[in-house]
C-alpha cells in the first residue's frame, strides 16, 4: 500500500519528519517498508517564460528562446521543440541541474549559438500525458493554468511534484489498511490527534435509480452486499490535477473522470468499484451468479477467457459482464460516447475471489482486496463518495436513490472489556480510562465493560487481540522488562552433560565422531568370530527389513566400528582415528521391549598407532569421567581380539569395558591390511561409578620431595599394581606417581622387567623432611616386597 502524505494530510495533521512518522507508524504496528519525496531526482529546474524566439541562424528546426526565470537577466536557451510561443510557461534546467534519469545538464553551445540550459518535456520530469493531459508528450511541457507560474518557482512545487510517498507492508489480516483512512485512522492513534473522517453528501439531480436498475444476488454465501447508483448525462474528460496528483502519488495512472473516481474511492477507502456502461447492460438488470461451465468473458484487458461453475460473475439477463471481484468485460468500460453509467460497490467472499484470480492468471488491485475479505459496511460509503465526486468533478447528473442487495450479517461483534486482564497479560499498569481511549482512537466502542468491535476488524476474536491493539498504542518500548513466566530453565541432564564430556574428551584426543546404524546383518557375528552360542548372537530381528544386511538390531557396536575402518582403509586413509557413542539393544523376550544400552566405541589403526595409544585414550576418558581406581586385566579368550594384546578394565570388580587390537582373522575378514584396535566401554557404568565433580585444590605452598624407586618384578605382573601398591604405602602426602622406565634384557633375569617410577610427594601444611619422604619410600618397598617384588639394585 502507498500512501501520499498530501492525501493523509485530509484527515489528519501530523507534525513529524518524514523519517519520524515512518519510524512512529512502523513501532505502532504499520510497517513501512520506504518513503521518499517525488520529484527528488530533479535538480536545478525552476518555472520560465517565453519572452521571445528567433530562428537559429544555422539550423531550420532549432530556436534560439529568451526564457526569463525571474532574475535579472534573461536566459538564452536554444531547443528545438516547435510548440513554443511567446508567453509560454516552460519548466527550464538551469545550467548545472539534473532532469529524469539522472542525465545532468551544463551550460553549451549549439551550433555555435551559446544555451545556457535546457527547456524540460514531460519524460524529462518523470511523468506522461495522464498526469497533464492537455501537454504535448514529444514537445516542451507548456504550464498550464492548474499550475504556480511564479517565475523561478523549483519545478516539482509549480506542478505538484512534490508529495511524500510512503509504502506500507500491510499483512493479510489487515485489508482495512490498504486504505488511506485506514492509514490516517492509524497514524492519528498513534500521535494521539484527532481523526477527521469525511461524511460523503449527495445532493442528486432527481429521477429513481430503481427504474434504471435491477439487481438480484444468486449466491449470497459469495456475494456479502451488493450497491448500484446510476449517473446520467456523463461528462467524460480529465481529472483535476489534485485528483491526478494524487493517484500518481499512489502509483495509479490517470484515464479519466469516472475511471479515476472509482480507483480514487478504492484507495481512499480500501474499496474496489467498478462503473458500468449502463447500456451494456440487457433489460437494465445486473445478476450476480455463478458461472455456467465453458462460459466465456472477454475482460478489459482483450483477453477471451473461459469460465466454469466455481467463478461467480457479474451479469445481466444474457451473458456476463464481469468476473465478480476480478476484472470488467470488455463492454462494460466507460467510452468517450458513454451518457449513463452505473456504479457497483460490492463485497465478494474472499476465497471464491483468490481462487478466480489464480484460475484465471489475473491478480489485480480489486482481486488483492477482495481475497482478503472486505467489510460489506464500507460498500455504501464507498458509493456515496463515489458521488459525491461525480458532483464535485461535474463529471454526470446522480440519480436519486441507491439499490442496496445486503445480505451481510450487521450483527455487531463484542467482547468483555476486561482491562486488568490486558495488564496481566501484557505485564504492564495502563488504567482502565487509557486503555478506553485507545480502544475508542481506532474506532473501537467501549459501552457497560463491553467492546464493540467494528465492521472493518474481522481479525479481532478474543481478548488476546484486544491486548496486542493496547500495546501498540500503548509503546512496545513503554512495557517493562521482565522475566517470561512458565518457561522451564532450561540445562542439561547429567546425562548429557556425561556426553558432552565424553565428546570433548575423545575429540580432543584427535578423534572424529561416526553415526552408524543400529541395525545390521547377521553375518557381522560370523565376521567377528562370535562364537555360536555367545549371548551377544541374541538379537531383536526386525519383521519388515530394508534387506538382509539390515535385518537384526546389533547387541554390540564392533562391526559398525570395523565397517567404517574397512571403508576409510580402502579408501587410502592412511590414518583413522574414530568413535562413537553407540545404541546396543539387548533383548529381554517377545513381551517386553528391548534394554536400549549405551557404548563409548573406539576404533583406531595407522602408522603411529598401537595398543599404547588406544589405552592412553581409554585412561584420558576414565580420567576426565573421574575414575581413578581401576585394573586393567588381560584378557585371552575374546575370538574377536588378538589374545595377548587385549586388556578389560575392572572398576570395583565389575568389568565396565574391553580393549585391544583386533583379531589378524576379524581383520581379513575386514579387508584391513593393517593393525586395528577397539576399545568398547559401557556408558551406565561410566555414569554410575564416576564423578565429574572437581573440586577447587589452591596452587601448593610449600614444595614438593621427589624420589625415583625402581623394581624387578615377573613380566605378566600389571604396573597399575604396583603403583596402587605404592599409593597405599606412601600415604596421604602423595601427589603423583608416575612411570618413567620398562626395562628388559641384559641384567635383568629372563621373564623378569624392571619398572621405574618418579614419586612426588607433598604436604598442604609445611614442608616434609627428608625423614619423612624416607620413610615414605621404604614403607613402599616393603609393601612391595611382600607380594615377592624386590628394588633393582
Amino acid at each position: 500500500m502507498i500512501l501520499s502524505k498530501k492525501w493523509l494530510s485530509d484527515f489528519v495533521k501530523i507534525d513529524a519528519s518524514d523519517k519520524d512518522f515512518a519510524e512512529a507508524i512502523t513501532i505502532s504496528g504499520s510497517k513501512v517498508e520506504s518513503f521518499r519525496k517525488e520529484g527528488d531526482d530533479l535538480k536545478n529546474i525552476v518555472v520560465g517564460r517565453v519572452d521571445f524566439l528567433e530562428r537559429h541562424p544555422d539550423s531550420d528546426h532549432l530556436w534560439i528562446c529568451s526564457i526569463n526565470v525571474g532574475k535579472e537577466e534573461n536566459l538564452q536557451i536554444v531547443t528545438g521543440a516547435q510548440n513554443l510561443k511567446a508567453g509560454d510557461y516552460v519548466p527550464v534546467a538551469l545550467d548545472n541541474s539534473v532532469v529524469h534519469g539522472g542525465k545532468a545538464i551544463k551550460k553549451g553551445k549549439l551550433r555555435g549559438v551559446e544555451s545556457c540550459g535546457m527547456l524540460c518535456s514531460l519524460g524529462e520530469l518523470g511523468l506522461t500525458a495522464h498526469d497533464f493531459p492537455y501537454a504535448v508528450e514529444d514537445g516542451i511541457f507548456v504550464l498550464g493554468d492548474d499550475c504556480d507560474k511564479t517565475l523561478g518557482t523549483p519545478i516539482q512545487q509549480a506542478i505538484g511534484l512534490d508529495d511524500t510517498v510512503t509504502e506500507f507492508e500491510i499483512t493479510s489480516n489487515r485489508p482495512d489498511c490498504l486504505s488511506i483512512i485506514g492509514l490516517a485512522r492509524e497514524a492519528a492513534a498513534t500521535y494521539k490527534v484527532p481523526f477527521n473522517k469525511h461524511v460523503p453528501v449527495v445532493k442528486t439531480s432527481g429521477g429513481d435509480v430503481n427504474e434504471l436498475l435491477k439487481v438480484r444476488i444468486e449466491n449470497p454465501e459469495r456475494c456479502y452486499r451488493y450497491c448500484g447508483a446510476v449517473v446520467k448525462n456523463v461528462r467524460v474528460k480529465p481529472s483535476p490535477r489534485w485528483m491526478r496528483e494524487r493517484l500518481r502519488a499512489c502509483g495509479v495512472r490517470p484515464i479519466n473522470n469516472i475511471v479515476d473516481i472509482t480507483n480514487y474511492v478504492m484507495l481512499e477507502y480500501g474499496q474496489p468499484m467498478h462503473a458500468f456502461d449502463h447500456r451494456f447492460i440487457k433489460d437494465r438488470t445486473v445478476v450476480v451468479r455463478t458461472a455456467v461451465n465453458g462460459e466465456k468473458i472477454t475482460t478489459l484487458d482483450g483477453v477471451e477467457r473461459e469460465l466454469n461453475n466455481t467463478m461467480l460473475v457479474i451479469a445481466d439477463t444474457e451473458k456476463p459482464v464481469a468476473v465478480a471481484g476480478v476484472m470488467g468485460g470488455e463492454f462494460s468500460g466507460i467510452m468517450d460516447d458513454t451518457n449513463t453509467i452505473v456504479f457497483e460497490s460490492a463485497c465478494f467472499n474472499g476465497p471464491t475471489t483468490r481462487r478466480t484470480a489464480k484460475a484465471l492468471g489475473m491478480r489485480t488491485e480489486a482481486s488483492g482486496r477482495y481475497e482478503k475479505e472486505l467489510d460489506p459496511q464500507n460498500c455504501m460509503p464507498a458509493l456515496m463518495r463515489a458521488l459525491e465526486l461525480v458532483e464535485e468533478l461535474d463529471a454526470g447528473d446522480v440519480v436519486s436513490g441507491i439499490v442496496d442487495c445486503d445480505h451481510s450479517d450487521k450483527t455487531p461483534r463484542t467482547l468483555p472489556f476486561d482491562w486488568e486482564w490486558v495488564n496481566r497479560f501484557i505485564g504492564i499498569d495502563c488504567s482502565k480510562e487509557e486503555q478506553k481511549r485507545i480502544l475508542e482512537a481506532i474506532d473501537f466502542k467501549v459501552e457497560d465493560d463491553t467492546i464493540i468491535i467494528p465492521s472493518f476488524r474481522n481479525d479481532i476474536v478474543g481478548k488476546a487481540d484486544i491486548s496486542e491493539e493496547i500495546a501498540r498504542f500503548y509503546g512496545y518500548a513503554n512495557i517493562p522488562n521482565r522475566p517470561l513466566r512458565g518457561v522451564a530453565n532450561g540445562k542439561l541432564t547429567e546425562t548429557q552433560q556425561l556426553e558432552k564430556l565424553i565428546n570433548d574428551t575423545l575429540i580432543g584426543c584427535g578423534l572424529t565422531e561416526v553415526s552408524t546404524y543400529s541395525f545390521m546383518s547377521p553375518k557381522a557375528y560370523d565376521k567377528i568370530c562370535l562364537p555360536k552360542d555367545s549371548k551377544l548372537r541374541e538379537s531383536i530381528v526386525i519383521s519388515n527389513p530394508l534387506g538382509e544386511d539390515t535385518s537384526i538390531m546389533r547387541t554390540t557396536a564392533v562391526p559398525s566400528l570395523l565397517e567404517v575402518l574397512s571403508r576409510n582403509y580402502n579408501n587410502r586413509n592412511l590414518k583413522v582415528k574414530i568413535y562413537e557413542l553407540a545404541m546396543q539393544y539387548i533383548p529381554r523376550g517377545t513381551e517386553e521391549l528391548p534394554i536400549e544400552k549405551q557404548s563409548v566405541s573406539i576404533g583406531m589403526y595407522g602408522a603411529d598407532v598401537d595398543f599404547f595409544t588406544l589405552k592412553g585414550v581409554v585412561e584420558e576418558l576414565l580420567y576426565k569421567c573421574g575414575i581413578d581406581k581401576y585394573d586393567v586385566e588381560p584378557v585371552t579368550d575374546n575370538p574377536t581380539f588378538h589374545p595377548g594384546r587385549t586388556a578389560k578394565i575392572v572398576v570395583d570388580g565389575d568389568e565396565i569395558g574391553i580393549l585391544g587390537e583386533i583379531h589378524p582373522t576379524v581383520q581379513a575378514n575386514y579387508a584391513i591390511g593393517t593393525r586395528v584396535y577397539i576399545a568398547e566401554i559401557d556408558f551406565n557404568s561410566l555414569e554410575a561409578k564416576g564423578n565429574t565433580k572437581r573440586t577447587y585444590k589452591p596452587l601448593p605452598k610449600f614444595p614438593s620431595s621427589n624420589r625415583d624407586l625402581a623394581f624387578v618384578c615377573d613380566r605378566d605382573i600389571p604396573v597399575l599394581k604396583l603403583e596402587r601398591l605404592i599409593s597405599e604405602a606412601v600415604g596421604k602426602t602423595l601427589e603423583s606417581i608416575a612411570l618413567f622406565d620398562v626395562y628388559t634384557g641384559a641384567q635383568i633375569a629372563e621373564n623378569m622387567k624392571s619398572v621405574a617410577f618418579n614419586i612426588r610427594m607433598r604436604s598442604p601444611e609445611r614442608t616434609l623432611t627428608d625423614e619423612e619422604a624416607d620413610a615414605a619410600m621404604k614403607r613402599a618397598i616393603k609393601a612391595l616386597s611382600k607380594i615377592g617384588i624386590e628394588l633393582r639394585k
